[in-house]
């Protein structure tokens, strides 16, 4: 009974969001209390939640002081000379817009976080988007595809768990695993270049009007800038982008907690920016508006992620999937793994899936000769797919600052994601670092 009600938690919840019957901050309240109370869980529902809003609270304080961040530095024109370069390279062209957004999202990615990665490449993007015309579901898929590849960094977490679960260096799985990663992302610059021809094919070329001016035929000359000219900054450009190299520095160093390191680099940059305490409190009314919606949607999917775990659906999901593996695939579990964690990584964590599934599957794997590295660089192929995952906080992020539905994103998206995951999977296949069948 308890993986029927798991499975058909997740379904309908995908079913309203993606069908647009609920909004996805709703859906993830509602859906999962409405499917424990069923269960007969009701007793231990609040604690269920309050669990699973604590784990996620440092995520949400996180985006939230993210989000304040660079949005003072938006308004400080940190961003604007990084804006009017990508223009004086990409021109009016929609194709080249889309593929440069792809190559700076895989460069950004190179840190390993994702939050970081849409923070950045969405400030830098999203105003040429907007200026042009170019749809915003284009945006969020190119960097979500991008960052999906590039999640497999050693550094990224799935790597490092699945190597900590199967025992083995995480050098054995992520080393063999860069041909296929190379290939993904060569994949994601062609899915660039087709969904640039598209919007290219729609607005057409955009005729420029000068260095730091866009103009379409006929319309006039609109200048691309991030900042307004009662908040930009110039004077302070070099110390702000000081600052920010010392944050992501640190970042990725892990010097401090994400929470502490963002509400302190916003308490500096909003105090050398706009000392005046006026000044301070309109900046921070001024994107309230955006970073409300995200951390709503942060702690509501803890309410999810604490039912679903808290209720044993979790467990039951990977356990029925597990069991349903008949005997004679035995020889061939590492493609199996490869092909179950495209939705596992979907419908559960990374944690759950890495922790509870991947060892079992070594396991059954070890006796058909197959190495746990082996088991582990196929579980990790389906990171592509996993960012579109409602588990995931910094899909939220993404959408909101692209200002997309989730359930849009999710239907434009998945195909394309699914088509990496594959990419990246037979590529290794190819490559022979995921056997298809025992040795």
């Amino acid at each position: 009974m308890l993986t029927v009600l798991a499975y058909s938690m997740v379904i309908v919840f995908m079913y309203l969001i993606m069908t647009k019957r609920l909004p996805a901050l709703t859906a993830l309240i509602l859906v999962p209390i409405a499917f424990a109370l069923a269960g007969g869980f009701g007793q231990e529902l609040g604690p269920m939640m309050l669990t699973g809003i604590k784990n996620l609270a440092p995520t949400g304080i996180m985006l939230m002081f993210a989000i304040l961040y660079f949005g003072i530095m938006i308004d400080a024109g940190l961003f604007d000379p990084v804006v009017r370069k990508i223009l004086q390279l990409v021109g009016g062209d929609p194709m080249k817009i889309v593929v440069g957004t792809a190559v700076l999202a895989m460069i950004v990615s190179l840190d390993g976080d994702g939050s970081t990665t849409y923070m950045i490449t969405v400030s830098a993007m999203l105003p040429l988007y907007m200026r042009l015309g170019i749809s915003r579901l284009v945006l969020t898929c190119v960097i979500m595809l991008a960052g999906g590849v590039f999640n497999i960094l050693p550094w990224g977490g799935p790597t490092a768990r699945a190597a900590s679960a199967l025992g083995v260096d995480v050098g054995s799985i992520f080393v063999p695993m860069i041909p296929a990663m190379a290939v993904s992302a060569l994949w994601v610059l062609f899915v660039a270049w087709m969904l640039g021809k598209k919007e290219r094919a729609r607005l057409g070329t955009i005729s420029m009007a000068g260095a730091d001016n866009v103009s379409a035929t006929g319309a006039g000359s609109t200048t691309i800038t991030l900042s307004l000219p009662g908040t930009a900054r110039p004077q302070l450009l070099w110390i702000n982008a000081g600052l920010t190299m010392a944050l992501l520095g640190l970042l990725i160093w892990g010097a401090f907690p994400l929470p502490v390191l963002f509400m302190v680099a916003f308490a500096v940059a909003v105090m050398i920016n706009y000392p005046r305490l006026e000044d301070q409190k309109e900046r921070i009314a001024t994107h309230a508006a955006n970073a409300l919606p995200v951390v709503a949607l942060i702690f509501a999917a803890g309410v999810f992620v604490g039912i679903l775990s808290g209720t044993k659906m979790v467990d039951a999901i990977a356990n029925s999937v597990i069991a349903s593996i008949p005997p004679s695939l035995g020889p061939y579990m590492a493609m199996v793994t490869g092909v179950l964690s495209i939705p596992f990584t979907f419908f559960i964590s990374n944690d759950a899936f890495y922790f509870g599934v991947v060892p079992i599957l070594a396991k059954a794997a070890a006796v058909y000769g197959i190495s746990p590295a082996e088991i582990g660089r196929a579980s990790i192929v389906g990171q592509p797919v996993h960012l579109l995952s409602p588990l995931v906080a910094s899909t939220y992020l993404l959408v909101g600052m692209a200002k997309v539905e989730f359930g849009d994103h999710q239907r434009y998206t998945l195909m394309w994601s699914l088509s990496a995951s594959l990419v990246m999977f037979a590529a290794a296949m190819l490559c022979g670092v995921i056997p298809f069948i025992m040795r």
